[in-house]
């Protein structure tokens, strides 16, 4: 991958990360939240974080000190 195709995939995994908050956020407000879907969506927003992570990793140039 490129940096370009790096910059849009963070994009959309970024997005995807801010609509499972709210959705974590709004599931838990009813106050009859269903705590086996609310962990699922947390773990989805876990696993999106890493891959963010490791992408702007990517984007970082190794510096060999």
């Amino acid at each position: 991958m490129d940096d370009s195709e790096i910059q849009r995939r963070l994009e959309l995994l970024r997005t995807e990360h801010r609509d499972l908050d709210a959705a974590i956020m709004a599931l838990l407000s009813t106050g009859v939240a269903d705590q086996l879907q609310a962990a699922r969506l947390k773990k989805r927003k876990l696993k999106l974080r890493d891959e963010i992570s490791l992408l702007e990793d990517q984007l970082i140039p190794d510096i060999i000190a």
